[in-house]
């Protein structure tokens, strides 16, 4: 796993000078709301269901930014380590001072490995994904295939004891950096990087939820705009166990 994260830091290395080596630089600044729900649902012990939805708002809540519902299958290598795959559908409306010339769809397929891990008083989470993207820009008569590679670390502490318990409040950071590569890449390797600090509530081990502050810079495609977006993000997560249901089922 090291050697992977290493190889990863060394391609981030050589795509960001590359996204910065553009003469010709215009930035656009904005302010959103992104109000999420997230899921993971047991099924069995091994295999679960994901289930995703983001409202995303321009202006933090006036107008519309972006709608993607996402949904995927899970499975469970050990306590530790999970896999995902599946699918989203992302719906993007104009916005900022330099608009798409209309709304316009992009149907995902994605890959997920995360692993955790427990340094003293920190819970770490590290993921890594992978998405294979059909999207159909505004204007244009078909769809355009794009490959990109996501990683997040993310940090949890806990706030009024050395561990996380019920009806407790934590903090939690994350920076997730975005890469395309692949067929009809154009000017950017480099796509976002999004840098995030929430104040969490833990209701039980299965509910939570979390009020913070995203930053997401954006390199758009056209290698001349570069985003830069400061968004109050709210986020509440609420799992599921079917088990215990199909235990009790005569």
């Amino acid at each position: 796993m090291k050697k992977f994260f290493l190889l990863f830091l060394l391609v981030l290395a050589l795509a960001v000078p590359r996204a910065q080596a553009q003469n010709t630089r215009r930035h656009d600044t904005n302010y959103n709301g992104w109000f999420m729900y997230f899921g993971n649902h047991r099924l069995t012990d091994k295999w679960g269901l994901h289930t995703e939805f983001q409202l995303r708002q321009y202006k933090v809540i006036s107008k519309q930014q972006q709608l993607m519902p996402r949904v995927g299958l899970t499975y469970n290598l050990s306590d530790r380590a999970m896999v995902l795959g599946g699918f989203a559908y992302v719906h993007t409306y104009p916005y900022g001072d330099n608009p798409a010339a209309s709304d316009f769809p992009e149907h995902r397929t994605f890959q997920q490995l995360q692993l955790k891990d427990q340094q003293g008083i920190f819970g770490l989470s590290h993921r890594f994904r992978l998405e294979q993207r059909w999207i159909k820009f505004a204007g244009a008569q078909q769809y355009t295939y794009l490959n990109r590679a996501r990683y997040q670390f993310r940090v949890t502490i806990p706030l009024q004891g050395p561990t996380l318990e019920d009806r407790e409040f934590y903090l939690g950071v994350y920076d997730e950096v975005f890469l395309n590569f692949g067929p009809n890449v154009t000017n950017n390797i480099f796509d976002q990087n999004r840098a995030y600090s929430a104040v969490g509530y833990r209701f039980h081990k299965d509910a939570t939820l979390e009020v913070g502050y995203l930053h997401q810079h954006v390199a758009q495609r056209n290698g001349i705009w570069f985003e830069s977006n400061h968004t109050l993000q709210v986020g509440l997560t609420y799992n599921l166990d079917f088990r215990k249901q199909a235990q009790k089922t005569p």
